[in-house]
């Protein structure tokens, strides 16, 4: 089974096209859930109204299923409203690139 670790660092690959930055550091990953050949993931973005959601719930899927062909058969993506999302969430290495105090 993967670690949790494991799977937030591939995430770190999927890049938010808008902000340019990983989904991991921008705090959009709530819940990491492994399985024995799945995962479940749950995550959010930073508005309701973000055009690009159906595309970054897909390339957190793909990309799992990409990184871990052996592993994983399944990956779950559910994505939720609350808490909503805000700069605070950011990790602390983003919050200081982008100067968030």
């Amino acid at each position: 089974m993967l670690s949790v670790e494991q799977i937030k660092e591939v995430l770190k690959n999927v890049i938010d096209p808008e902000l340019g930055y990983n989904l991991v550091d921008l705090g959009l990953i709530y819940d990491i859930v492994p399985g024995d050949r799945s995962v479940d993931i749950k995550m959010t973005l930073t508005t309701p109204a973000c055009p690009l959601g159906p595309a970054l719930v897909t390339a957190v899927r793909q990309t799992l299923l990409d990184y871990f062909p052996d592993d994983l058969d399944e990956v779950n993506v559910d994505l939720v409203w609350l808490p909503i999302w805000s700069p605070d969430m950011m990790s602390e290495e983003l919050k200081e690139e982008l100067g968030y105090g």
